[in-house]
């Protein structure tokens, strides 16, 4: 499966990309906290952040602060390859991997937390940016959940 990006797609989804990805730990913490907040399912998979209840507690949590910045990082480096599939699923299938049969993350949650991604993108930079973006993270969604099958979701 791979991607099919123009050249013009990922030069746009990039400079979207760059907007948001300045300030990665506060933008990675600002999607982990809306997704904590709006769907209190998804902590369970965080033993951690279990007993936080408030949102101002969960953003002042280094825990909840370094694993949005991770995810934003990982995020970075598939941009950096949406012209190179080979270089893209290199990284992505082991992440993969590791949500399906470690962690057991219920790969729903990757399109939730792209989807508020998305809407942090609109708020903070308008429609355009949310749309130049927007077929990252169903190529994102797409892999993961092939990943997920392989692993026999």
């Amino acid at each position: 499966s791979t991607m099919s990006f123009s050249e013009a797609e990922v030069q746009s989804a990039r400079g979207a990309w760059e907007k948001i990805y300045v300030d990665a730990e506060d933008n990675g913490t600002t999607v982990l906290v809306r997704m904590f907040t709006e769907h209190p399912d998804t902590k369970s998979y965080f033993t951690h952040f279990k007993g936080m209840d408030s949102a101002e507690e969960m953003k002042q949590s280094d825990q909840v602060r370094s694993h949005g910045k991770k995810v934003f990082t990982a995020i970075n480096d598939m941009v950096q390859h949406l012209d190179n599939s080979e270089a893209f699923l290199g990284i992505l299938n082991p992440l993969g991997k590791k949500h399906a049969t470690q962690l057991k993350i219920d790969p729903k949650n990757f399109r939730i937390i792209c989807d508020i991604i998305l809407q942090l993108m609109e708020e903070k930079f308008g429609g355009d940016c949310k749309a130049s973006f927007e077929k990252v993270t169903n190529e994102i969604c797409t892999h993961l959940n092939n990943v997920y099958k392989e692993e026999g979701w």
